[in-house]
């Protein structure tokens, strides 16, 4: 995996780009401008005009093509490129999630764990709960597939303890966005590990400490803080999928046959990612074979399969799956629109002026390398591209600057990568649906949220950096 990634053609791209003149010029700033002017776009409509967000992310993307110099051929290309590429991983990591989801409730196994996490911790700790179960569920996955896993709990456990689902839902969210951004395995800390040269027993261990009180501060401590503030109004279908408590033969699985089926997906991933760190063959059977198991999107389906028999739905298993995809579809499509907003931006080579921009400035290598994931972060809406660029642009630097720890700086990056979350982010409106609030709702919450996690993490990574060299 480490030999794999270091020669990642993303990553030796984005470092020969860095090498190359770093002059700003007219062009760039032009850029940034669209950037701005794209994303104020889109919130007008979804805030003022009250458009659709799914209509309003196209509109806004295709303004962002077209005056950011996207040739007119290209528009639709990487538009659909855009849409097609969450869709065809997110969209059906969502669909797949929704499906065990519903299963797992129907059954009436969530609420029975819900019920045994509830009684045990009580109804005024039950967001520490959420946050450490929300860890424990993300080590090996992606945050769109930690959260469609935790939806159906999040919904059980604000069902039982009342007031604003947000005082369940952002320590669940706090706990699964600060294990993607920092933690490995997962792909955007080891992109950064391995470009930077970074040792990956050392970036964990350092990761871990910071993620622990950064988790805590984003997660139980403001969301009863925002919670107070904030109250949305989660969607009558999903609220009614995800609250069904009673099945009709009056019996429910039992907690630990619930857990396997929550579990298992879990498992999966995370026996493909020690495969990858052990055996250092990435043409060995054993290899392969993992590789595919292992996709976020085959254990899933192996985990649905999976609750199909152990929750003993048999032959009306397909009626249950089938409802359970009504209620996403909206989030679907609105998600798949985030992507090609996303792409729009990506096309238009917007990080390539970020990177001219950081390289040009005079601080810390640690601040430097946060910086420049914060503004890819902000111009093009995803955490790994914001890594995975950000670690190419900061490894030539960091080649001559030997009294900075390495794993510190890939830590650094991953936490810019998380910064401010807003309209061209997919898991802004994949929140923003599941959660049933509007726009201004989602900053309030979810983008402050990001905001919170990464800058404390820095703040946490700098510290660390004056007793580590």
């Amino acid at each position: 995996m480490p030999g794999a990634l270091a020669t990642h053609p993303i990553v030796t791209a984005a470092a020969t780009k860095a090498a190359k003149s770093t002059a700003w010029t007219g062009h760039d700033t032009r850029l940034i401008v669209v950037a701005l002017a794209g994303i104020a776009l889109v919130v007008l409509m979804t805030a003022v005009t009250k458009i659709h967000p799914f209509l309003a992310l196209l509109i806004g993307a295709l303004f962002v093509g077209i005056a950011g110099g996207i040739h007119v051929d290209k528009l639709l290309p990487t538009l659909e490129t855009g849409v097609g590429g969450v869709l065809g991983n997110v969209g059906v990591i969502v669909a797949l999630g929704a499906m065990l989801g519903k299963m797992l409730v129907d059954s009436g196994g969530a609420d029975r764990l819900v019920g045994a996490i509830v009684d045990r911790v009580g109804e005024k700790r039950a967001p520490w709960a959420m946050v450490l179960a929300a860890m424990v569920v993300g080590i090996p996955m992606f945050f769109e597939v930690g959260l469609v896993l935790m939806v159906p709990i999040i919904y059980l456990v604000w069902k039982r303890t009342g007031g604003s689902i947000l005082r369940i839902g952002i320590p669940a969210l706090a706990g699964l966005s600060i294990l993607h951004g920092l933690i490995p395995p997962h792909p955007g800390p080891l992109v950064a590990i391995n470009a930077l040269h970074a040792d990956l027993g050392t970036t964990l261990l350092f990761g871990v400490i910071v993620a622990i009180p950064t988790a805590v501060i984003g997660g139980p401590l403001y969301g009863t803080w925002i919670s107070k503030r904030v109250h949305p109004d989660p969607p009558e279908n999903l609220a009614k999928q995800y609250t069904v408590t009673e099945r009709e033969d009056g019996t429910a699985p039992s907690v630990f046959t619930t857990l396997s089926v929550i579990l298992l997906p879990v498992v999966i991933m995370l026996v493909k990612t020690v495969v990858d760190i052990a055996d250092s063959s990435p043409s060995s059977e054993l290899h392969k074979v993992m590789d595919f198991i292992g996709d976020p999107i085959m254990a899933m389906i192996i985990g649905v399969v999976y609750a199909v028999f152990a929750l003993g739905f048999g032959r009306k298993a397909s009626d249950v799956m089938g409802a359970a995809l009504a209620p996403v579809a909206g989030v679907l499509l609105i998600i798949g629109a985030g992507g090609g907003f996303k792409q729009m931006l990506v096309g238009t080579g917007i990080a390539d002026s970020i990177g001219k921009a950081a390289n040009n400035s005079h601080l810390s290598l640690l601040l430097l390398a946060w910086l420049i994931a914060v503004g890819i972060r902000l111009a093009t809406g995803s955490a790994t591209v914001a890594t995975v660029t950000a670690s190419g642009i900061i490894a030539p630097i960091a080649a001559s600057h030997t009294d900075t720890s390495t794993a510190l700086l890939a830590l650094a990056v991953g936490s810019g990568s998380l910064f401010l979350s807003h309209v061209n982010d997919a898991g802004f409106w994949l929140v923003k649906e599941f959660f049933g609030m509007d726009v201004k709702q989602t900053f309030k919450s979810w983008s402050a949220m990001e905001t919170i996690l990464s800058t404390v993490s820095i703040v946490c990574i700098l510290i660390l950096g004056t007793f580590v060299h």
